[in-house]
């Protein structure tokens, strides 16, 4: 095999990944001049087009999707023997690439993303945030960080992160001027803020639980957001009452900003989950990224040991299903 039959494989992968020659540049780091002459050299030498270019973006002919299912793998795999020849010196190297939705990011991610870099320097993180599930074989990344109940029953689960409960939370300014519930059925004359899914359209639902009594209610305020960063600080400017999940909001109970209610009434939900496809190659990055979340100072306590264990399959869990967000 000559040299030349290899140059701008990596480049057809990213475009045909982002969907984009300038997504793919800025993934590689290069100019999208230098993607796209590297790609139409790669044609040129196929003697085929790779791609279908119009003013709606980028797609792949029939061809290049034949090409991207064979050269897919096969660069993975040699990028993973790279990694583990890199490894066998005890330095877990490369770029680690994970997608998950906001919350994720702030309840799993960033309390432990600072340390996880200082013990790994020769480890690069990319953070993807969507709110929507994406396809993390497809999309060329290691692993995805979502709650438990939706991630794939065919993918590899550990879960991550705290315990998760709902929080019903507003501004002590609002609970002053409205009142403060002290049932669920109470909420019917509060402006609840509302939150649509994503991926779904569908507004969530709030659902309570005390003893052997269990309510679900629509909230029925004139705010409706699909933003876990937008319900939080419309909650701080006292719009109204916020269904949140713990994880991301303790300081600003704790510093008083937010108050919350109907304590006794918080359902358990499904928790977080560091999902990946294949136990049986487990790239070195992925596998220290997961190390760290097990042996991580701050999470050696009796709840942490509780739940940074391997997940059963999904069909196991008996807790609530969380928000998608």
């Amino acid at each position: 095999m000559q040299q030349s039959q290899l140059d701008g494989i990596v480049a057809f992968i990213a475009v045909a990944q982002e969907k984009s020659f300038s997504g793919a540049a800025v993934k590689l780091g290069v100019s999208p001049s230098a993607v796209s002459q590297t790609v139409r050299n790669l044609e040129r030498r196929a003697g085929v087009a790779l791609f279908v270019r119009n003013t709606r973006g980028v797609g792949l002919t029939e061809a290049g999707a034949q090409y991207f299912n064979v050269v897919l793998p096969a660069v993975r795999a040699l990028s993973l023997a790279s990694e583990e020849l890199g490894a066998s010196s005890g330095k877990p190297a490369g770029t680690l690439r994970l997608n998950m939705a906001r919350a994720g990011y702030l309840t799993v991610l960033q309390p432990v993303l600072r340390r996880f870099l200082d013990s790994y320097p020769d480890i690069r993180v990319e953070i993807c945030l969507e709110g929507a599930l994406a396809d993390i074989v497809d999309q060329g990344f290691d692993a995805g960080i979502r709650f438990g109940n939706l991630v794939e029953k065919d993918m590899v689960a550990v879960r991550v992160g705290p315990p998760i409960a709902a929080h019903v939370v507003a501004s002590p300014e609002y609970l002053s001027r409205c009142g403060t519930p002290t049932h669920p059925r109470d909420l019917v004359n509060h402006e609840c803020i509302g939150f649509k899914h994503v991926t779904s359209g569908q507004v969530e639902r709030w659902a309570f639980a005390k003893d052997s009594e269990s309510i679900e209610i629509a909230s029925n305020g004139r705010l409706l957001v699909n933003d876990s960063a937008v319900l939080v600080q419309c909650a701080l400017d006292g719009t109204g009452i916020a269904y949140m999940i713990n994880g991301y909001i303790e300081s600003l109970l704790q510093s008083g900003r937010l108050v919350r209610v109907l304590s006794d009434w918080s359902p358990t939900l499904s928790g977080f989950t560091l999902y990946y496809p294949d136990r049986r190659s487990v790239a070195p990055k992925l596998r220290a990224f997961i190390d760290f979340l097990r042996a991580d100072p701050e999470l050696r306590d009796a709840s942490a040991r509780e739940w940074l264990v391997d997940v059963l399959p999904t069909a196991s869990r008996t807790c609530r299903p969380a928000p998608t967000r």
